[in-house]
């Protein structure tokens, strides 16, 4: 079922592409973000997705009640099975998958909600199930209808696939905001920063998850559609749901991530530094559970008023890189409505603020905090996180 403003989305930007720059695009303001709709998430999403981790948590921890809630008594269970183009399991067999006698036990399965569509009484979603320690991962297509006021599965259909995936989890924080402050001038996250990161995670076998001050979906910019990889991903309609649905850090648990990272863009500036459940979850990420905080470009504005347990600020005597206060156009519109200048603030908060070239690639790794200076820096942003990861990883691997 295709969702008309994505759509939309696809054809405005096969006709206009717009390129990263500094903070704000390089072409008429009207035209400087693609702003995908917010709107609050419908009574029948939020439904549905209930149903479905009804069956996630039902199915990773072996809660046949759950899983039961789930389906309908009539549902189809075609499944994946060598030699056969599909496996027709009644649910009372699928139940009995999951023993009673283990209930609550995690048996391995790690679920992830990709995808929902509504239409009217039906709808379709996509999961994806892990189980690292067999290197699977499968691919669950659901057909759900509402029946008597309740959201259940009337058929699912599995694919089976080898993965390199863990499990293990990246939160990307992006910004809600619009507009440049108080004005009509378009802000969005930078696309390509994004794209360059989100790539990196995945190929490392990471799974990335959005959340945004506002939650729901947020306003894009700096796309460029003849770069392949940012094509990839514009049509890739799980990865654009994905933004479409971002959570709130309300709804997180900070014992699921390994690190987070700010996404800069032209909306950076905006709404997520002052944010204090975002700053929260974060610092419980950072302190309580040894994640990395990460941020590139204007991203790092982010990270300005976050204060450790002993009340400095996290940047104080830290190398902070970021988009540079000598990189802005002081004259243009978009400036006078920044609410702080990335750099000075940084110092005056006894950061040591570090930059490359413009439109050359720079990171600064400083213990657990990794930035960089612009959108030429995402992917050696992710790919220093992930060096980290995996060297705390192989020092927690107990030698025989």
């Amino acid at each position: 079922m295709r969702n008309i403003c994505f759509y939309l989305l696809l054809l405005l930007l096969t006709t206009v592409a717009v390129f990263a720059g500094p903070a704000v695009p390089l072409v008429a303001a009207q035209s400087s973000a693609v702003v995908v709709p917010a709107a609050s998430t419908s009574q029948d999403h939020l439904a549905i997705r209930q149903t479905l981790e009804h069956y996630l948590q039902g199915t990773s921890y072996n809660q046949q009640s759950r899983i039961s809630q789930a389906f309908h008594p009539q549902a189809d269970l075609l499944l994946a099975k060598a030699n056969q183009p599909f496996w027709k399991v009644p649910l009372s067999d699928y139940l009995s998958w999951f023993p009673a006698a283990k209930a609550g036990q995690f048996n391995g399965r790690i679920g992830e909600i990709l995808s929902i569509e509504v239409d009217g009484d039906i709808a379709t979603a996509k999961a994806e199930i892990l189980l690292p320690q067999k290197q699977q991962r499968y691919v669950d297509v659901f057909l759900l209808k509402r029946i008597n006021q309740q959201w259940q599965i009337i058929s699912k259909a599995a694919t089976q696939q080898q993965s390199v995936q863990s499990g293990q989890r990246i939160l990307f924080i992006l910004s809600s905001a619009h507009f440049h402050g108080s004005s009509k001038l378009p802000a969005g996250a930078s696309f390509s920063e994004i794209v360059n990161a989100y790539a990196e995670f995945k190929q490392a076998g990471f799974t990335v998850d959005f959340i945004s001050p506002a939650g729901g979906a947020v306003p894009l910019a700096y796309i460029d559609t003849s770069d392949p990889l940012q094509k990839a991903h514009l049509y890739s309609q799980d990865f654009m749901q994905a933004l479409k649905h971002t959570r709130t850090a309300a709804e997180l648990n900070a014992a699921d991530y390994r690190a987070v990272h700010y996404i800069g863009g032209s909306s950076a500036m905006y709404g997520v530094a002052e944010d204090s459940h975002i700053a929260k979850l974060v610092m419980d990420i950072y302190q309580q559970h040894q994640g990395i905080i990460s941020a590139v470009c204007h991203g790092t504005a982010g990270i300005v008023h976050l204060k450790t347990a002993d009340g400095h600020y996290l940047v104080k005597g830290k190398r902070v890189s970021g988009y540079p206060d000598a990189f802005e156009k002081q004259d243009a519109a978009y400036y006078q409505q920044l609410p702080f200048k990335i750099q000075q603030t940084i110092e005056s908060r006894g950061g040591l603020f570090r930059h490359g070239k413009a439109g050359a690639a720079y990171v600064e790794v400083d213990g657990r905090l990794i930035t960089g200076t612009n959108f030429q820096s995402s992917a050696g942003v992710a790919k220093a996180i992930i060096a980290l990861l995996q060297q705390d990883q192989r020092a927690a691997t107990p030698v025989h």
